[in-house]
């Protein structure tokens, strides 16, 4: 058994990178036993102690699935709004660009874009088919399409 010990801190500057530390290190490690305490000294934070085992590493681990939708799953009146105004940008930007629409994004991903409706570039990652690639030449602009619609 090993011991490793956190300190998250309650501000706005640190309690992100903290929890995103103490996230990362639940996911790769189980944990046998922990406690907590709050502190208050010149700054108040959480003091975490965690009794763990690391996890063995799998060489196969399969990948986390990713949001796709199946084609029988009806959509609202909201969401065909949200997927006309999607098919009409990828229309204007595929001509732009001299490309064929499906190259931007297939009728599938508009489809499961419309259907999840992610609120940031990053929520993109979770929809089957999208990547570092087009998340970076075309997550802005989708995103800005869900929120004007």
């Amino acid at each position: 058994m090993k011991i490793q010990i956190f300190k998250i801190r309650l501000s706005d500057e640190f309690i992100y990178n903290d929890q995103k530390r103490l996230d990362r290190f639940l996911q790769q490690n189980t944990i046998l036993k922990y406690e907590t305490a709050f502190v208050k000294d010149e700054e108040s934070y959480w003091s975490v102690v965690l009794y763990f085992e690391e996890l063995e590493l799998q060489i196969n681990e399969p990948k986390s699935e990713k949001y796709s939708v199946e084609k029988e799953v009806e959509l609202s009146i909201y969401e065909i709004k949200i997927l006309d105004s999607l098919k009409l940008w990828r229309s204007e930007k595929a001509k732009d660009q001299k490309l064929p629409v499906y190259f931007i994004a297939t009728n599938k991903e508009l489809f499961s874009i419309a259907k999840y409706k992610p609120a940031k570039k990053e929520e993109l990652l979770e929809i089957k088919g999208f990547g570092k690639h087009k998340i970076e030449n075309y997550g802005q602009e989708i995103i800005e399409i869900l929120e004007t619609v």
